[in-house]
């Protein structure tokens, strides 16, 4: 069974056991989807009210947009498992010889990099989830706008722990310049959607206060 359909309970047993996956990268991928989801929620209730008719054919794009984020990201946590393992297994190779050293470090480093491009990813889609949901903490439901910014909550989490996915494993990189690169692509990410998210919590905030 993959980790997605996995029962609330099931996942946050696993996830809490010494088993090496899913680890932070899919709770990272669940905690975006869940924020997805929210968005989405703020949309559903928007969506056939006379009061919002004007914005009602965006909020249904916005939340077309919603359901493939959150396919992508539930297949995200699939797919870091899937990366990280290799990874887990690398590190046990043995290292006696010249020969089983040089062996290692190869495999580390395509398992290294194999498992940073996924979080990664979930940043990505992570910012993309941010820019929906400051549209429907605007124009979505004044009823559910307190979920638009548990969406952007859930999202700034969620980003902010798939970095450290990045971080972790880029470290561990021979290929500086590499690394280095990955690094970047994350950083950009968070100096722009760190405050992104911020700004819709604090948009929300002010509407409920």
């Amino acid at each position: 069974m993959k980790f997605r359909d996995y029962s609330c309970n099931d996942f946050i047993q696993v996830l809490s056991s010494s088993e090496p996956v899913p680890g932070g990268g899919g709770a990272s991928a669940l905690v975006a989807a869940v924020g997805t989801a929210l968005s989405n929620m703020v949309g559903s209730l928007t969506v056939g009210k006379k009061k919002y008719a004007d914005v009602e054919d965006e909020i249904r794009g916005l939340m077309d947009q919603c359901v493939r984020l959150q396919e992508d990201l539930l297949t995200l946590i699939d797919r870091d498992a899937e990366v990280f393992y290799p990874l887990s297994q690398a590190y046990r190779l043995p290292k006696e010889t010249e020969e089983e050293r040089e062996y290692k470090a190869s495999v580390m480093e395509q398992a290294l990099l194999d498992a940073t491009n996924v979080p990664l990813l979930i940043m990505e889609k992570c910012c993309e989830a941010i820019d929906l949901a400051a549209v429907f903490a605007e124009k979505g439901s004044v009823m559910a706008v307190s979920d638009a910014g548990v969406s952007a909550s859930c999202l700034r989490a969620a980003l902010n722990g798939a970095s450290l996915n990045v971080f972790i494993n880029t470290k561990s990189m021979k290929d500086r310049q590499k690394a280095e690169e990955l690094e970047q692509r994350a950083n950009r990410m968070l100096k722009e959607y760190i405050p992104r998210a911020d700004k819709v919590f604090e948009h929300v905030l002010a509407k409920l206060v």
